[in-house]
């Protein structure tokens, strides 16, 4: 299946989810509506929450296995935009609408551990950051598969503490369909717009993770990323920081919207 390219507009989504679509919106609804200072309260410690976060089902995710070495400073790794607006894409064919506010969102799917520490600001505002923010993240697996139908895998919500901020704790996506690898993700600042985008990884640190298992069971493409058209039209914008962080990476980057 090839995934929707198509431009967003900020405007609410209904959800795909089968029989999930309404008490996710409402929940959320009740989220964001809380205003920035008793949501961000509220969910903080859940948005800087530590990577043994229980998955829906009340099971701690697995660990990962040890990622490969990282490469070495000056090796093509970007630098983070400091504030620019994020460049929207369309949702895919494997968005659902689920009711899922978790920090540690990897529910036992091996993988290089990646750690999202997320910033939400409002470029229009001077790059003020946004509290009481939705951020959606979903993504392949190791294998290229997104989790569809009962599984929950590789998605989550986090809304962002009084800085703006959330992280995420994941894997590193694997390839499929012949696009770049990438991390989808939606920011709500209010049940009444949304902005949809996805990142992207710099191409020799994923050919490098590639050689590495769960990965290599496939035998992964020469060029993951420049195949895509929308990897070469976003990735000086769009593109995760990536750096070594305890037996994976980490990736900080502020996400603009208007």
């Amino acid at each position: 299946m090839t995934e929707n390219d198509k431009t967003t507009t900020s405007t609410t989504s209904t959800g795909a989810g089968a029989g999930a679509g309404s008490s996710a919106t409402s929940r959320r609804a009740f989220l964001l509506a809380a205003g920035s200072a008793g949501a961000a309260a509220v969910l903080s410690t859940a948005c800087a929450g530590p990577s043994g976060t229980q998955s829906a089902a009340g099971q701690p995710s697995a660990t990962p296995p040890p990622p490969p070495t990282p490469a070495p400073p000056g090796a093509g790794t970007p630098t983070a935009p400091a504030c620019v607006l994020a460049v929207q894409a369309g949702a895919g064919p494997y968005y659902l609408d689920l009711d899922l506010v978790r920090s540690d969102i990897t529910q036992g799917r091996g993988g290089v551990p990646l750690q999202l520490d997320l910033t939400v600001v409002r470029v229009p505002d001077g790059c003020r950051p946004l509290a009481a923010a939705g951020v959606e993240v979903w993504h392949a697996d190791a294998a290229g598969h997104y989790s569809t139908g009962k599984d929950t895998f590789l998605r989550g919500t986090q809304i962002t503490d009084h800085a703006g901020q959330c992280v995420f704790r994941t894997i590193v996506p694997g390839w499929y369909a012949g696009l770049a690898p990438h991390i989808h993700f939606k920011v709500r600042p209010d049940t009444r717009t949304e902005t949809t985008s996805q990142f992207f990884f710099p191409e020799n640190l994923l050919t490098q993770i590639y050689t590495h298992q769960p990965y290599a069971r496939r035998t992964p493409p020469e060029h993951p990323n420049q195949r895509d058209s929308r990897y070469r039209a976003a990735a000086q914008t769009m593109t995760l920081p990536l750096t070594p962080h305890a037996n994976g990476y980490r990736a900080a980057y502020t996400i603009g919207i208007t």
